[in-house]
């Protein structure tokens, strides 16, 4: 049995003369228990809270302790004794100093001032004037737990001050739906958040107590309550009284590590506006804090959270704030934190998972139906060898380039789990099992595209007779690349003004945060949406006739590009994904997708399909003026022997 303590040590403690350790934390290890009660273990004490059951012993840092429960008083007394290593006896320690005393015990009553389901004391025997005395060190649990403690109760103490300072009674009722507050996981939150600095940090808040139940990590307890505690519930019955665990850890450039803050937090929940309005305590340690106030308590820290709704609309932006009340001159002051809430609650879980799961069976049937075009193009042009010179080879090229860099960039995914968020987590690893199954078809789409390039270049290659060809060739590429060429610095343009024109206030979606690298990507997605260009070109500069391309693979290939934009429009107004990684088909990243792209897109494809099939009916400058069809091509014509 291990149980992790928080001791709040002010320059004191059993090991106050080493300046080089300053432990906060205190672990339980090896626990020997008896039928009378007595028992026996070691404690031992660091500065970080992953210090635990399969840390290394360091005797220099435990102590020995016995000792026996107290059935009558309820509580556990001990005498511990230090442990030196003793040099040059190949790791023997031995036990000295068993002046020590520690005694810990179970409260009746929580508090956001003492919310350690065992909290205890831990003080020298000896005379103050005595060789290694120390003043006396008050601990407590870190983790909540109460399976054990029915009739434990929560009092809660500032709810006049949470009265006066939040404006959450005051807010008109929203005609969204917000958490009614009986769901665990529905109170439960992750919040990004961003100090005056710009230093960013990720956080949690866990429910502690909501009335008089008890939200523990995987099931709850209801508590009896002796005498009801002060109450803001009678005034509406929306308002519940709340307590929580707020947990983040910002990173501090005085040195190489990050500021590690807990905060226990009462207050009011209102759920008819989903509005979290709090007063925290904190606690102030040698390892977490720049300023000398180690030790130090401060309950001035308000707490504004907005919940999400049940009902989201797309684009809804979350946010809250984390600021004390105190002066700026105060050594307990911070600047205020701004913080944006990442919610995810049960009923939109299995929507996503629902939506995760059709759309990655729609990337599965568009890779198949690739596959399948491909497929009948190469029995096309089995058929009709002749055709072959006249296929473009950039068209080619670029088919065979959007389906490898998919598989360069996660080739990984076919050999190793990739860590993502816990929607992904939830599915029960479906969601991994079938991003295999589409890197596997995706490589058989890539082997079938540059086989189908790989017999054009051979057909086009070797003859002399094919150098016109070329020339065709080289000049659609010539007028390709300038094209392809300014679109890529209109993306970047675009890009440089959109993060000129970004508002002081920043999002923390990352979807709203591109890069020119993400744009560059989506750009590269746009070129190959329009994947028949470098054939209508080729088609106009040789005036081909030759039905080059089959129709089930021009007209397949350009609606499984089109069908993910017109699946993007459908899903902005049906769903809500709570996570960049939610997305599977349609992925902005990998294109252009917004209600404009999703219009435009679309209609390009068709129109391109329209000119290949002109092209290959009546000629390939029939799509141009009556002007510009000059005859350009080579004829064959008919040689009479004499």
């Amino acid at each position: 049995m291990v149980m992790v303590l928080i001791a709040l040590l002010r320059n004191c403690g059993p090991f106050a003369k080493d300046l080089s350790f300053y432990p906060s934390f205190l672990s339980w290890n090896h626990i020997q228990c008896s039928d009378d009660g007595k028992l026996h273990l070691y404690m031992e004490f660091s500065n970080y809270t992953g210090y635990g059951e399969r840390s290394i012993f360091v005797p220099k840092h435990s102590l020995v302790a016995e000792g026996f429960w107290d059935h009558d008083k309820n509580r556990l007394c001990m005498v511990a004794c230090r442990v030196l290593d003793v040099e040059g006896s190949g790791g023997a320690a031995s036990v000295s100093d068993c002046s020590i005393r520690v005694c810990l015990w179970i409260p009746a009553v929580l508090s956001i001032e003492s919310s350690g389901s065992v909290v205890g004391q831990l003080w020298s025997g000896n005379d103050e004037k005595d060789l290694g005395y120390f003043d006396m060190v008050s601990f407590w649990s870190s983790e909540a737990s109460f399976d054990s403690t029915p009739d434990l109760r929560y009092e809660y103490t500032k709810l006049d001050s949470v009265n006066k300072s939040c404006k959450a009674f005051n807010l008109p009722k929203s005609r969204k739906m917000y958490p009614d507050g009986e769901s665990v996981g529905d109170m439960r939150f992750d919040f990004s958040l961003r100090d005056a600095k710009g230093r960013r940090a990720w956080g949690y808040a866990n429910p502690l107590f909501i009335g008089q139940t008890f939200y523990g990590r995987s099931y709850m307890v209801s508590l009896v309550a002796p005498t009801p505690p002060p109450s803001l519930v009678d005034l509406n019955h929306s308002l519940l009284n709340v307590s929580y665990r707020i947990s983040y850890s910002l990173p501090n450039s005085s040195y190489d590590g990050s500021e590690q803050t807990e905060i226990l937090a009462e207050g009011v929940y209102n759920a008819a506006t989903g509005m979290l309005c709090m007063v925290g305590c904190r606690y102030l340690l040698a390892s977490v804090n720049e300023k000398q106030v180690n030790g130090s308590k401060d309950c001035e820290i308000l707490i504004n959270m907005q919940l999400s709704p049940l009902n989201p609309e797309a684009g809804e932006r979350l946010y809250g704030s984390i600021k004390s009340s105190r002066k700026e001159s105060d050594p307990l002051y911070f600047e205020p934190l701004e913080t944006r809430l990442y919610v995810m609650y049960n009923s939109q879980s299995v929507e996503s998972i629902w939506r995760m799961d059709m759309e990655i069976t729609m990337v599965l049937i568009s890779l198949t139906l690739l596959c399948i075009f491909i497929g009948f193009q190469l029995f096309y042009i089995n058929k009709n060898p002749d055709v072959l010179p006249s296929i473009s080879v950039t068209m080619l090229v670029i088919l065979t380039l959007g389906h490898m860099i998919p598989l360069v960039l996660n080739f990984e995914a076919l050999f190793m789990r990739r860590n993502t968020q816990n929607v992904l987590l939830w599915s029960g690893g479906w969601l991994e099992a079938n991003e295999v199954i589409v890197r596997l078809i995706t490589m058989v789409a890539f082997l079938m595209q540059f086989r189908f390039l790989q017999v054009v270049w051979s057909a086009r290659y070797p003859e002399e007779s094919k150098k016109a060809l070329w020339v065709a060739e080289r000049k659609a590429l010539q007028l390709c690349l300038p094209l392809y060429f300014i679109g890529g610095l209109i993306a970047w343009f675009v890009y440089s003004n959109q993060s000129r024109s970004q508002p002081q206030r920043q999002d923390f979606n990352s979807a709203n945060h591109r890069s020119i690298w993400e744009d560059l990507i989506s750009y590269a997605g746009l070129i190959l949406d329009g994947f028949l260009l470098p054939q209508i070109l080729l088609n106009i500069f040789w005036n081909s006739k030759d039905k080059a391309l089959s129709p089930v693979f021009y007209v397949g290939t350009t609606i499984v590009r089109a069908l993910p934009h017109l699946y993007d429009a459908y899903r902005a107004h049906h769903y809500v994904p709570y996570f960049d990684s939610s997305y599977i088909y349609a992925n902005p990243k990998n294109d252009f997708f917004s209600s404009t792209w999703d219009i435009i897109i679309p209609c390009e494809g068709v129109l391109l399909a329209v000119l290949i099939f002109l092209q290959q009916r009546f000629g390939g400058r029939c799509i141009l003026p009556a002007r510009f069809r000059q005859s350009g091509g080579y004829e064959i014509v008919s040689s009479i022997s004499l």
